[in-house]
């Protein structure tokens, strides 16, 4: 019997099995869980930053809230598709110029393919535009926009493995959890979709929720965007050795010794690092919510 059991506990999980589908059927076209799970994470992140912008101290007013659930949303889609193109795949533009035929796969965001470093581009430029419209402080506004990113990294990671797509490397025989991904050849994997969207959403969202709602954090302008770059970025480093490099990428591992992205992130935590050094060596600003000046008031 012990040996029976060692024997079936040594078995991978096939991804098949599961009986995971990437969306729902309506006839017509099918509704993708990809697509889903971003408006799904962009809703929850809108509502969470409307009680946000409610509670004392608040740099802005809801109706700086709409604006940034707007002009974030076009940030995010153009930004993260945008940015995979350049940093993952660039033929995804030859497309266009081709003589004979025109590929529309760029515009194709419901078979995945979205950059977290574009979409992060995107937002950046979103809330840097939103903030000068609105004479409101851009520190401010990312500090309470880095609160709600948990969010959607958690939706989406979870969305790339029900689409069985960005699978982890080969596993070894002593990861129980390994599994079989349909187009990943017969060998076991890490099912690392999963891993990010522990480290990238779940983790992200533990830590900058009791950071903003149980702590002083938000009356010093930084420390809560500094601590989301680094929280994710290090997430995404650590996640990186688990999974596959992008195909067309695979040779510029091997010779750097390290993924895309993690070249990309290595920046990020600096950068994040250095917003925490700023942010605690300058004074807290005063409690409540006249410390948000004249843009915190209105509906």
């Amino acid at each position: 019997m012990p040996d029976l059991l060692s024997a079936a506990a040594s078995q991978p999980i096939y991804w098949a099995d599961l009986g995971l589908r990437p969306g729902i059927e309506l006839g017509f076209f099918t509704l993708r869980f990809y697509s889903l799970a971003y408006l799904a994470g962009i809703l929850l992140g809108y509502w969470h930053l409307s009680r946000m912008v409610k509670a004392p101290g608040s740099p802005m007013a809801q109706r700086h809230a709409d604006d940034l659930f707007f002009y974030c949303t076009l940030g995010i889609i153009l930004g993260g598709r945008l940015g995979y193109a350049a940093f993952y795949q660039p033929e995804l533009f030859t497309g266009w110029t081709d003589s004979e035929t025109v590929s529309w796969d760029l515009l194709r965001l419901w078979d995945g393919g979205m950059s977290f470093h574009g979409g992060l581009i995107g937002t950046t430029l979103a809330i840097a535009f939103v903030s000068w419209r609105g004479q409101i402080s851009f520190m401010r506004v990312c500090d309470y926009i880095s609160v709600n990113v948990g969010f959607g990294m958690l939706f989406g990671r979870l969305a790339n493995f029900i689409n069985g797509e960005l699978w982890g490397r080969v596993a070894g025989p002593d990861v129980p959890w390994a599994m079989v991904f349909p187009g990943a050849g017969d060998v076991a994997r890490h099912p690392s979709q999963l891993y990010e969207a522990l480290l990238e959403g779940a983790l992200v969202i533990a830590v900058m929720l009791p950071l903003f709602w149980m702590t002083r954090a938000r009356y010093r302008p930084g420390i809560l965007v500094g601590t989301f770059v680094c929280v994710i970025s290090a997430g995404r480093f650590t996640v990186e050795f688990f999974r596959e490099p992008d195909a067309q990428l695979a040779d510029f591992a091997m010779r750097t010794g390290l993924n895309m992205g993690q070249w990309l992130t290595i920046p990020l935590i600096l950068c994040g690092l250095a917003l925490v050094f700023w942010a605690l060596r300058r004074p807290e600003l005063a409690s409540g919510r006249a410390a948000a000046g004249p843009a915190s008031t209105g509906a």
